[in-house]
């Protein structure tokens, strides 16, 4: 059977997430050790510092790329074969990756924000793709 390559930037991306849930897991228990940990609280009430970094990229992991999620499954949805989307989509994927890592690790937004600013690049050419194939049938 084949697939379209779309799903490809999907698939990977959900994995890079789970890696991320992962770090940031390893990164706050050891801040929880020997803590009591009170009713209501949120991994983002521990105090500020590296340690947190990888929880902080994981929650925006689960923000913007739910719009990717979307607009590749509407790709998906619509046939598309456009080779230019799936540059586009491994591109975001890449960029997501790269801005995970520079966040979970160093977390300078003089780097972080124009990682993000072409993954958003990125996604808005997709959309735009999509859109016009969604218009012109």
């Amino acid at each position: 059977m084949t697939y379209n390559l779309l799903l490809g930037p999907v698939i990977a991306l959900v994995g890079w997430t789970l890696v991320m849930l992962v770090w940031m897991a390893a990164k706050r228990f050891p801040q929880l050790k020997g803590r009591a940990i009170p009713d209501g609280a949120r991994g983002t009430d521990l105090p500020a510092g590296p340690h947190n970094w990888p929880g902080h990229n994981y929650e925006h992991l689960l923000e913007q790329p739910t719009i990717f999620y979307a607009i590749v499954l509407a790709l998906v949805a619509m046939n598309d074969s456009f080779a230019f989307n799936v540059y586009l989509a491994w591109g975001y994927v890449a960029l997501r990756i790269a801005h995970s890592i520079w966040q979970a690790t160093v977390n300078s937004v003089k780097i972080r924000f124009p990682l993000f600013a072409l993954s958003t690049l990125c996604l808005v050419g997709l959309t735009l793709h999509a859109a016009l194939r969604f218009i012109h049938g």
